[in-house]
């Protein structure tokens, strides 16, 4: 995978430390019913963590400094496989289902879905990118709970998923359980995936990677005997190495938002204004279309996107 975006003069990729200026909607995803069933993550000890700010279009001071700087900037993944990669087909340019929704968000906020500054940022840094004024938003497979919420706010969920044991085929692993006894098992720092296994290991041997895609390089090296991490991100994993496959069922439930700083209340019901207008139209929707370019290949019999949930104050 190529280490570097195509720059054009409207959207382009900066390492994260570079400075950074200051109705018809489809039913809830609900999945395989192992997923319905899964319990929420180690990390979720409140009630409601999706529950988010109610939708506006009115600027505050965060969309005011955004139009200001004329462009948006986004902490996006860059290699993971359907999200947010590059895409040697379109000349190494960004794609993916949520570069996609960050050119959503740019377009509503700027007029134009181009201006967007990305930064690539490992798991880690997510939530620092977001308090020292790196980025306006973080749009990178990022799991709302209710840890996370003390340092960062979350727009309403834009996507469902779990967790699940990723091994090579023909593997002894047989999924998040006694079988990965003395194997070494590999989490991408700052991830749920840590959190699930600092809970429950079932006497794995952690292995500890920066970015989810380091994984994947050292399961086809045989560094490391399986990997945990969402079941949405595995199975591009899968998609991109056919030796590799998803063992077990998902054993959490877990929703994806959009995260901003705490203090750009603002900008998060202008974000959960975007997704009111994303999720709308049903089979022919932003959002289903996205899905239906990147992800149904890799994640068939999704229905449609998670259902808002709001909350005052």
């Amino acid at each position: 995978m190529a280490a570097a975006c195509a720059v054009t003069a409207a959207a382009v990729l900066l390492p994260l430390a570079q400075a950074a200026p200051d109705a018809g909607r489809r039913p809830a995803v609900r999945g395989p019913a192992a997923v319905a069933g899964a319990p929420a993550a180690p990390a979720d000890t409140c009630q409601n963590p999706e529950a988010s700010l109610r939708p506006s279009a009115v600027d505050g001071a965060a969309i005011a400094r955004i139009k200001a700087a004329g462009k948006l900037v986004a902490g996006v993944d860059q290699n993971s496989f359907r999200w947010g990669y590059l895409n040697q087909a379109r000349e190494g340019r960004l794609d993916g289902f949520d570069i996609d929704l960050v050119r959503a968000v740019a377009k509503d906020i700027l007029g134009d879905p181009d201006a967007v500054i990305y930064r690539a940022i490992p798991t880690s840094q997510r939530i620092p990118a977001l308090q020292e004024g790196r980025v306006d938003i973080v749009v990178r497979t990022m799991t709302i709970n209710c840890k996370r919420l003390e340092d960062v706010a979350f727009s309403t969920a834009y996507f469902e998923a779990g967790q699940q044991v990723l091994a090579p085929k023909g593997s002894p692993i047989t999924g998040y359980d006694a079988s990965l006894k003395d194997k070494r098992v590999c989490f991408a720092a700052g991830s749920t995936a840590e959190a699930t296994l600092k809970a429950q290991s079932y006497g794995s041997v952690p292995v500890t990677v920066p970015n989810q895609l380091d994984c994947l390089v050292r399961l086809q090296l045989g560094e490391v005997d399986g990997i945990v991490t969402d079941n949405a991100l595995a199975a591009g994993q899968a998609a991109q190495d056919p030796s590799v496959q998803l063992v077990g069922s998902p054993f959490t439930r877990e929703f994806y938002g959009v995260a901003m700083n705490k203090d750009a209340s603002d900008l998060v019901r202008r974000v959960n204004k975007v997704l009111e207008d994303y999720r709308a139209g049903g089979a022919s929707s932003p959002w289903m279309t996205s899905y239906g370019v990147h992800l149904r290949a890799v994640l068939p019999n999704v229905g449609g996107p998670p259902e808002p949930k709001y909350r005052d104050g």
